[in-house]
């Protein structure tokens, strides 16, 4: 089967995207096109997918990406037995060329629910982007073939779509005791996820020799106050980190962090990263949004601190570093729940026979997921799949965090 996979929003190393749903579908044993913006975000395309590189969207530059990715769709859409969106703006600029193809959009957020986090959109125009919103959701469905990275978005659709959720890989050997005197965060940084409040955590977390790493791209309205805290010693910022190396950073630490907001997106969306703490036996600390206490409080891993509280946060995190056995025993559970209701292949499986079936491809029995054997690793990137070299080979060291200014992505 060949798939044409399409994002212009997204970094083309997403977690999702690129290391779960491309990955799966490489092990299955499928051809992969993979439109995205390299370029842009100086990112090396893996050895197996045959990319095309379109520039990104950002903010309110985004007509020229789209346009460049319907050019791109035109031309590659002949031989795709499926497309696969990942951007709700894709879904209103497809060409002809796409429209007699099976052509799926993952749906990933609440749209219209995020425009609230949204800096880049004027606060008074939000309110009459949500009904367009909802209306590009109808037509889409109408359309096309959905997925869904959540339960909670089947009360935005009429019709039932299969749900593909936002899990993590987790190793069958628990990892070690979470020991370090950190405390991370993996994720991209923006003021509703709650990056000012990790810097003011950060300042009173520093004088009791506590670092706070926080790993991910940043929104254009906290990259200035993430750079002065960074070169005054009060953090480390990375700056974006491919996901699989960015758990390994975050690994052995003794706090991850999830400091989300109080917005509509969040209220029904689960945080991929506090499952992707967990499968590193990192003791969670989150925020109360829904869907992270429904993970966090019954499987015993983390700690729940009030909205926009730093003071609170930072003696959670206090907590655990006076109380070792505390951290170990979150940590611990946090594992073994992961693993048994977060492993992504248990899923993957399915994502590709659902492709599969849509696309009109026989397909046999989808075989118990507990007893599929781990998956290959990751296929390395080549720096010659395209002209120019583009970013570094996954067989890299960790990074060490840059001592000033970060990369903007």
């Amino acid at each position: 089967m060949r798939i044409c996979v399409c994002t212009v929003v997204h970094h083309p190393e997403d977690a999702r995207i690129l290391h779960r749903q491309i990955r799966a579908l490489l092990d299955a044993g499928h051809e992969v096109t993979y439109i995205a913006p390299f370029r842009a975000c100086n990112a090396t395309p893996w050895r197996d997918v045959s990319p095309v590189d379109v520039p990104r969207a950002t903010g309110r530059r985004r007509v020229s990406a789209l346009r460049a990715a319907r050019r791109a769709l035109a031309e590659h859409a002949g031989y795709a037995d499926v497309i696969l969106l990942h951007d709700p703006e894709l879904v209103v600029s497809l060409p002809r060329e796409a429209l007699d193809r099976t052509v799926v959009w993952d749906v990933h957020e609440d749209t219209a629910a995020a425009l609230t986090a949204k800096d880049w959109v004027p606060g008074p125009v939000r309110p009459l982007l949500r009904p367009a919103v909802r209306r590009l959701e109808r037509r889409g469905e109408r359309r096309l073939k959905l997925l869904l990275a959540e339960e909670g978005y089947r009360a935005r659709f009429r019709g039932d779509h299969p749900v593909v959720p936002n899990t993590t890989y987790v190793s069958d050997l628990p990892p070690g005791p979470p020991d370090d005197r950190r405390a991370v965060y993996v994720g991209n940084l923006s003021a509703a996820r709650g990056a000012l409040d990790m810097i003011e955590m950060a300042r009173l977390l520093a004088r009791d020799g506590i670092t706070v790493e926080l790993i991910g791209s940043a929104d254009p309205d906290v990259r200035p106050a993430l750079r002065d805290a960074q070169r005054t010693g009060v953090l480390r910022w990375y700056g974006f980190v491919p996901n699989d190396r960015a758990l390994r950073i975050a690994e052995g630490a003794m706090a991850g962090l999830a400091l989300l907001h109080d917005e509509p997106n969040y209220r029904h969306s689960m945080p991929t990263k506090v499952v992707e703490y967990m499968s590193r036996g990192v003791p969670v600390i989150t925020t109360p949004n829904p869907p992270a206490v429904d993970i966090v409080e019954p499987a015993g891993c983390g700690l729940v601190v009030p909205f926009g509280d730093p003071a609170a946060a930072a003696a959670a995190v206090l907590r655990l570093r006076d109380d070792p056995e505390l951290r170990t025993r979150l940590g611990e559970r946090g594992y073994a729940a992961a693993r048994a209701r977060f492993h992504w292949p248990v899923h993957a499986e399915r994502f590709v026979a659902q492709l599969e079936a849509w696309a009109g491809r026989s397909t046999a029995v989808v075989p118990d997921p507990a007893l599929s054997p781990e998956p290959a690793l990751s296929p390395e990137p080549l720096a010659e799949a395209l002209p120019e070299p583009l970013g570094r080979p996954l067989s890299e060291p960790i990074p060490e965090p840059m001592p000033e200014a970060v990369p903007d992505y």
